[in-house]
């Protein structure tokens, strides 16, 4: 019996339906980026986090939406990690059942939906965490960093990874492919520290940090601009 036949829904080629069978350890490809189809690193996604995720998250502070939180390994470190002062509430976010059913397991809060429909505390928020290329999310970077100008608080912040000085920006169509099944095409984009720039000063935002944390791995965060 074929991997196809195994997991019937896989005639459903939406995003989420086969996110969700990479979720369960299913092998799952991604075509249309640059370097050609490439496997999901879904292993780095459902392991624990590490001392270098740990690097990222010490610049959350306060209430943390986890936007794409995946199957929430960032989340579930920031709940645990809170925050003594003040204590914090953590909450992730996905438009992939199988992401919200995992992080709820690990005992984090996760909503199903899109950070563009309506967010719970919206306008409250002190972080929102792009983690993993979730810049990408929506194939708009501008809209997205637009939109959580919206969610966050006053003083918020965007704690946001990049690509490697030199990597481009640019915004694609790509696919999923399982079981020889591919997904309906969908947008996403890549955005390198050193495009950040100016995404954020075109939607009101001031870059305070660019900094490697892991080896390869960058983020800044993006404060309101005065």
């Amino acid at each position: 019996m074929s991997l196809a036949e195994e997991v019937p829904d896989l005639r459903d080629r939406s995003f989420s339906t086969l996110f969700s069978h990479a979720l369960r350890g299913v092998p799952c490809r991604v075509l249309g980026l640059d370097g050609g189809p490439a496997e999901l690193p879904v292993h780095d996604w459902t392991r624990p986090a590490d001392h270098h995720d740990d690097a990222l998250l010490a610049e959350c502070v306060g209430d943390t939406l986890d936007i794409g939180c995946g199957p929430g390994r960032l989340a579930q470190r920031l709940a645990e990690r809170g925050d003594r002062r003040t204590g914090r509430r953590v909450l992730g976010i996905d438009v992939v059942p199988e992401a919200v059913a995992q992080t709820r397991a690990r005992g984090v809060s996760a909503l199903q939906g899109s950070v563009f429909d309506p967010v719970p505390r919206e306008g409250r928020w002190h972080t929102a965490l792009l983690a993993d290329g979730n810049v990408g999310i929506g194939g708009d970077p501008l809209a997205l960093l637009a939109r959580l100008g919206e969610v966050l608080a006053p003083d918020g912040r965007v704690v946001v990874e990049l690509g490697a000085p030199g990597v481009p920006t640019s915004t694609r169509w790509a696919r999923l492919e399982v079981a020889g099944t591919t997904s309906r095409p969908f947008r996403w984009s890549v955005v390198g520290v050193d495009g950040v720039l100016g995404l954020a000063r075109a939607t009101g935002w001031a870059v305070t940090t660019r900094a490697p944390f892991a080896p390869q791995r960058w983020l800044a965060v993006l404060e309101r601009r005065p």
